[in-house]
């Protein structure tokens, strides 16, 4: 591939960094790698990415530097900690932020990260999954200066479907929040019609290929629902990490005076999820909730 592609850093390697990783690696971008747990990182290794010893290792060699981790936290450590990002960034390189945090966060970590050495952030959250992210068909939704959003050109190119520049820093995570409270109360209601339809004795298989083309046709409809009603509970998307994310939802939405009624009530079913310890489970689980009798 092109040698004017640029070098690119990638912290995190879960179920969607670890797509993030390979797709750029696929694409032929010189690709550094690094995650807490080092075993996640061999496949992609073999593939042909350069593990770092530490995030500062890995800022160093990069142009790029993309984070794709659990929360605000992390973030926040993988960054300023010791060995972190801060300590070998420099203006010419970005970091750009595709885990999910509060927009407050986002633009607090951005001035600390510039005053400490001059590196710039993009706060670039993502919604399609693991599935989008190794096909470079996911939607990004970014905060940021435009300059910035512009010389990040080349991982847009590869990534994504769709980038859009929402706004200034922090603007990417408040969509993001705004995605989330569509994808949460979308699979809820999917379970919800999943079991009536099973205790209507209707055929649920048949559902997506029925309703496709009108105006209860989604995407979920078509990627979720054969999963909920055939149980294949792979994991696309954690409980917990939802959970995360809508109590994100909801520190927004009380900040600028949203009611959040039906999110609200969704949250609960989430809530209950990790209660009942499944937040490790995937998302589509929730269905077992309206099935009769012993379902899990």
């Amino acid at each position: 591939m092109t040698n004017e592609l640029p070098s690119v850093g990638c912290i995190g390697a879960g179920v969607l960094g670890s797509a993030i990783m390979r797709r750029l690696i696929d694409c032929g971008f010189r690709t550094y790698v690094w995650n807490r747990d080092r075993t996640k990182l061999a496949p992609l290794v073999d593939a042909g990415a350069t593990e770092a010893a530490n995030p500062a290792e890995l800022t160093r060699a990069s142009g790029f530097v993309i984070t794709c981790i659990t929360d605000g936290t992390a973030v926040e450590q993988v960054v300023f900690g010791e060995g972190g990002v801060a300590s070998a960034g420099a203006a010419d390189k970005i970091l750009i932020d595709m885990s999910t945090c509060a927009a407050p966060q986002a633009r607090s970590m951005a001035e600390r990260l510039e005053a400490a050495c001059g590196m710039r952030w993009l706060d670039a959250p993502i919604s399609g999954g693991a599935p989008a992210a190794r096909e470079g068909r996911m939607a990004v939704m970014i905060g940021g200066a435009q300059d910035d959003f512009d010389r990040a050109r080349p991982i847009w190119d590869a990534l994504a479907g769709r980038a859009t520049l929402m706004g200034p820093t922090g603007a990417g995570q408040s969509t993001k929040m705004i995605n989330q409270v569509l994808v949460a109360t979308g699979l809820a209601v999917l379970a919800e019609a999943c079991g009536l339809a099973e205790r209507a004795g209707i055929d649920a298989a048949k559902i997506p290929d029925a309703l496709s083309g009108g105006r209860a046709d989604s995407k979920q409809l078509q990627e979720m629902f054969p999963k909920m009603v055939a149980s294949e509970f792979s994991i696309t998307g954690r409980a917990s990490l939802m959970i995360k994310d809508l109590e994100l939802v909801h520190d927004l939405a009380r900040g600028v005076g949203a009611p959040m009624p039906v999110t609200a009530g969704v949250t609960e079913i989430f809530r209950k999820m990790v209660a009942d310890g499944l937040g490790d489970r995937d998302n589509n689980e929730l269905v077992n909730y309206y099935r009769p009798g012993p379902s899990r």
